[in-house]
């Protein structure tokens, strides 16, 4: 029983859909690597997304493609050339913990603002989870994209969250490989945090290191 009904959820899902998560899966592979390349695969698959979203009515998640085409051009450029356009390679930073309030508070404030503005223009005030959700996970993906963009180590941790309560809307707008493929990037955002941690603990023992060796 389970087992057909996996196969018919599987068998629903679009060639598009499929495009767009062998391309999304892609650009977070490589974006853990730091591979400049991931912001093509990013570019691509948001494209698809675009489509899919706009079809499905998820208005803030379709826009949301829009906003992340853009960021493509802008985090290529940023991994490709540093901030002063020089030829080191950006390196990961961290925030400290005044940002992260501020971008907790941005976020909230913004899917406030959104969801009431939705709601004034709707002709029926039924049905306030979906968009709350949607703009909730748009705003939160605007934040953490132009943190992965900058190399901020913490953009890993919030797309945790952000992937799961994803994972749910998706899956409840029949949208099931895509939300299926948001929980994998739950799990490899956590080996995203990883491996973009050693590289900022690598960089802070460089000055000792050379200490060590001038001594």
């Amino acid at each position: 029983m389970v087992g057909d009904a996996v196969m018919r959820a599987i068998a629903a899902v679009s060639a598009t859909e499929w495009l767009g998560v062998a391309l999304a899966l892609a650009y977070l592979i490589l974006a853990v690597r730091q591979s400049a390349w991931c912001w093509l695969f990013a570019a691509t698959s948001s494209g698809v997304y675009l489509w899919l979203f706009a079809r499905a009515g998820l208005t803030m998640q379709a826009a949301l493609q829009v906003f992340y085409i853009a960021m493509a051009v802008y985090g290529w450029l940023m991994w490709r050339r540093g901030p002063d356009e020089s030829a080191a390679e950006l390196p990961v930073t961290r925030w400290p913990l005044k940002y992260h309030a501020l971008a907790v508070a941005a976020i909230a404030a913004a899917t406030v603002i959104n969801v009431a503005l939705l709601r004034a223009r709707a002709s029926s005030p039924a049905g306030v989870l979906v968009p709350t959700v949607d703009a909730f996970v748009a705003w939160g993906s605007v934040l953490a994209t132009w943190m992965v963009a900058r190399k901020v180590l913490e953009n890993w941790l919030y797309w945790i969250a952000l992937d799961l309560v994803a994972a749910a809307l998706y899956g409840s707008q029949g949208l099931h490989a895509t939300a299926v493929l948001f929980v994998v990037y739950a799990v490899i955002a956590v080996r995203g945090f990883h491996a973009w941690r050693a590289t900022v603990r690598d960089a802070a023992s460089l000055p000792s290191r050379a200490a060590d060796a001038h001594g």
